[in-house]
């Protein structure tokens, strides 16, 4: 069966040749205009995939990435006219899959979205983990995709989130950065050395405000391990 894209950008001559192209491929496609309506075309028709612009009015693909991710795991390709590394480190660590910078190949595009729906199909169903983990003042509920220190929550991304909670199945361990990135991303995409220091520096300063100044330790030379979290 001939998979579904959602391709969401505010510009119609783009929508239009990425249309084109992925019809091409033998992709059946539909189209939205601003965030708002790919949120409803995402509820209403369970794409295979999303190709998401990031700039645009209103609301943003970023933001619309965010809304997603709180129910939904389809993959996401990120257009983006920017080729920063800003672009990059936020669009995957709340859940994008992979970006294509502007202007763009139409075949490399295609190219892309077959990359990601292969990952996606060669995935291996993991049984789905239940329940809590603690260590110290801090828990993890894996039901509920909550955190908290001292009872007290913490807003973490999808990736922190998973970062955290390999720290937490083996607290004794010490992760290099290709490990804490296996178990970050559920498919296998590349990331900086730089976005996964990102990852850890973000989940530190968010523990910090809340009185554990180093509840990831780093090990020069290694990687990271669970500090004291007392």
């Amino acid at each position: 069966m001939a998979k579904s894209i959602l391709v969401v950008d505010d510009d119609p001559h783009i929508r239009d040749v990425i249309v084109y192209a992925l019809e091409k491929a033998d992709m059946r496609t539909s189209t939205a205009k601003d965030g708002l309506q790919a949120l409803e075309l995402v509820e209403k028709n369970r794409p295979d995939l999303i190709v998401l612009d990031i700039n645009m009015p209103e609301m943003d693909g970023l933001e619309v990435c965010r809304e997603l991710r709180k129910t939904s795991d389809i993959p996401i390709l990120f257009l983006s006219s920017r080729d920063d590394e800003i672009d990059r480190i936020i669009g995957l660590e709340i859940g994008g899959d992979d970006y294509v910078t502007k202007p763009f190949s139409p075949r490399e595009l295609v190219a892309r979205v077959n990359v990601i729906l292969k990952r996606m199909q060669g995935r291996t169903p993991v049984p789905e983990e239940t329940g809590a983990y603690r260590y110290g003042r801090l828990t993890l509920d894996t039901d509920r995709h909550e955190v908290y220190w001292s009872e007290v929550a913490v807003a973490l991304t999808p990736t922190e989130f998973a970062i955290l909670k390999g720290f937490l199945r083996r607290p004794d361990r010490v992760f290099d950065r290709n490990n804490v990135m296996e178990q970050s991303y559920d498919i296998n995409i590349h990331v900086s050395d730089r976005t996964i220091d990102s990852h850890i520096r973000h989940i530190r300063a968010k523990f910090a405000a809340l009185g554990c100044d180093m509840l990831i330790e780093t090990v020069h030379g290694v990687g990271y391990k669970l500090g004291p979290c007392e």
